[in-house]
């Protein structure tokens, strides 16, 4: 069983940044994909970014390549989203998740993903 949690959210100005953590407790594989979804008011969930936990290579939405940064504190047990360049459109409640293992593909798939945080709200005013 895995346990994830999120926090950093908040809000925030257009343009401003905003840097999203995800606690990692419980028994994982040795390099889960580990991922972040987001989802606005009446719109389904959608993929942002994910990670391969001991390789670290990285996948992202198109919509955030650029703005956003994954990555990983393997000490820590700790996920990050650092989110710069921040818009409106970016408002949702982000949620971070993991995979039981690695996967090479499907990774942008929120089916794919076994376990999930409770999410934490990130407001963009403009």
């Amino acid at each position: 069983q895995v346990q994830l949690v999120e926090s950093g959210g908040g809000l925030v100005q257009a343009g401003g940044s905003l840097r999203l953590s995800c606690a990692v407790s419980g028994s994982t594989s040795s390099n889960p994909i580990m991922g972040w979804f987001r989802q606005a008011p009446g719109k389904e969930r959608e993929f942002v970014a994910a990670i391969s936990w001991s390789g670290g290579t990285t996948y992202y939405a198109d919509s955030v390549k650029g703005r956003f940064t994954i990555s990983r504190d393997i000490a820590k047990n700790t996920m990050y989203l650092q989110m710069n360049s921040l818009t409106p459109e970016d408002t949702a409640v982000y949620y971070c998740a993991a995979r039981g293992r690695y996967y090479a593909t499907d990774n942008d798939d929120s089916r794919q993903y076994k376990y999930w945080g409770q999410g934490t709200q990130v407001t963009v005013s403009s």
